[in-house]
């Protein structure tokens, strides 16, 4: 299924559904050896998932969301491997849209993030970009018009120290760093 979020349109499957995420895959086009992030309803769902978060991390995340931060943890046990694709760890974001976030909290559990466009395709943000893209390669896409951000997320790896930026996306470098204090080098 295709979805609205802040960001971009996502490509959502149940994450605890092995054939859903197969599918999520198959439908972008994606190689194996890209992981797929996941969207969680709010801090507490993460912290169910991971475990606790440092305090550096759960300032951050309290800050930005819900919103445009996807923060890679360590992968929990029981995570399946085709999400994390050998690199331990998994990306959490808790999505500022309705549509989403209502999605996540019937289901009562993380779903896919991925964006909702064939790899390397255009950034989707409405639901006739992601139709020109995935067409009949995925079971329902549901359109919530053009989406109010349009960029990616941004990523900060927090399993390393100090912190790394993996991708700057809409929520820039000076944000991330205020959360976590002028003295940390990111």
């Amino acid at each position: 299924m295709a979805f609205p979020t802040d960001t971009l349109y996502a490509l959502g499957a149940d994450a605890s559904n092995t054939l859903a995420i197969k599918r999520v895959f198959a439908a972008k086009g994606r190689s194996p050896a890209n992981p797929i992030p996941l969207l969680v309803s709010d801090l507490t769902m993460a912290i169910r998932m991971t475990g606790d978060l440092p305090d550096s991390v759960a300032r951050l995340v309290e800050r930005h969301w819900p919103g445009p931060l996807t923060i890679l943890v360590a992968a929990p046990p029981g995570i399946s491997r085709l999400l994390i694709s050998g690199t331990g760890r998994i990306g959490l974001r808790v999505p500022d849209a309705p549509v989403a976030l209502d999605l996540i909290r019937c289901l009562g559990r993380p779903v896919t993030g991925t964006s909702a466009n064939r790899s390397a395709g255009r950034q989707p943000r409405d639901a006739d970009e992601v139709y020109r893209q995935l067409g009949h390669r995925v079971d329902l896409i549901l359109d919530g018009g053009t989406v109010p951000i349009g960029s990616p997320s941004t990523v900060v790896d927090v399993t390393v120290s100090p912190p790394r930026i993996v991708r700057e996306g809409i929520l820039p470098r000076a944000a991330i760093m205020k959360a976590f204090g002028k003295h940390q080098k990111i």
